[in-house]
C-alpha cells in the first residue's frame, strides 16, 4: 500500500503522494526527464540526418540516461512484466515518448506521417532492446543492445522485396 511504501521510506503518505500520483507511477520515476531527454537529442542530430537516425539519436540519449544500473533495470523490468496494469502504464509512457519523439522530427521540418513511423518504430526498438538488455546478465551496454535492436530493424526493412510499397503486393498484383 501506500502508506507501506511511505514508511519503509521514511515519509507520510501525504508526502509521498506530492512526489507520485499513485504507488504504480514510482516505477517510472524520472520519466519526463526520460522524454526531455530523448527529444532534445532528436531535435540535436545533425541537420542532415535522416528521420530514423534522429530518432536513433534519442534513444543514445536514452540509454545514457537509464542504463547505468543494470540491476536495478532488471528487477524493475520484472516487476512490470509480472503485473498487467504496470505493462498497461508502461505502454502509455512509451506512447508519450513516440508521440513527443515525432514531435521533435516535426520541429525537424519532418513530415507528420514520416515522424510518426520514425517514432513509432524507435520506440518499438527500444522496448525490444530493454527487454532484452534487462533479461540478459548485464556485460553489454543498453546503448549496445540498442544499437544492434535498430540494426536488426533497419535489415528487416531492407530485407523486404520492392514489389510494393514496403514490399506488400501491390493492387495489381
Amino acid at each position: 500500500t501506500v502508506a507501506e511504501i511511505a514508511d519503509r521510506a521514511g515519509l507520510t503518505a501525504r508526502t509521498f503522494f506530492r512526489y507520485f500520483t499513485d504507488k504504480r507511477e514510482v516505477l517510472f520515476a524520472g520519466s519526463e526527464s526520460l522524454q526531455s531527454g530523448m527529444v532534445a537529442a532528436v531535435r540535436a542530430a545533425p541537420p542532415d540526418a535522416q528521420p530514423l537516425a534522429a530518432v536513433a539519436a534519442g534513444l543514445d540519449a536514452a540509454a545514457t540516461l537509464i542504463g547505468g544500473d543494470h540491476e536495478f533495470s532488471a528487477r524493475r523490468q520484472a516487476i512490470i512484466a509480472g503485473t498487467d496494469e504496470l505493462r498497461e502504464r508502461e505502454l502509455k509512457k512509451l506512447s508519450s515518448l513516440a508521440a513527443a519523439m515525432a514531435q521533435g522530427l516535426r520541429d525537424r521540418g519532418v513530415d507528420d506521417g514520416v515522424a510518426r513511423l520514425a517514432a513509432e518504430a524507435g520506440i518499438a526498438v527500444f522496448r525490444v532492446a530493454f527487454e532484452r538488455w534487462a533479461d540478459e546478465p548485464g556485460d553489454r551496454s543498453l546503448s549496445q543492445v540498442i544499437r544492434e535492436s535498430m540494426d536488426q530493424l533497419l535489415a528487416l526493412s531492407g530485407s523486404m522485396s520492392s514489389d510494393g510499397p514496403g514490399g506488400l503486393p501491390t493492387e495489381e498484383d
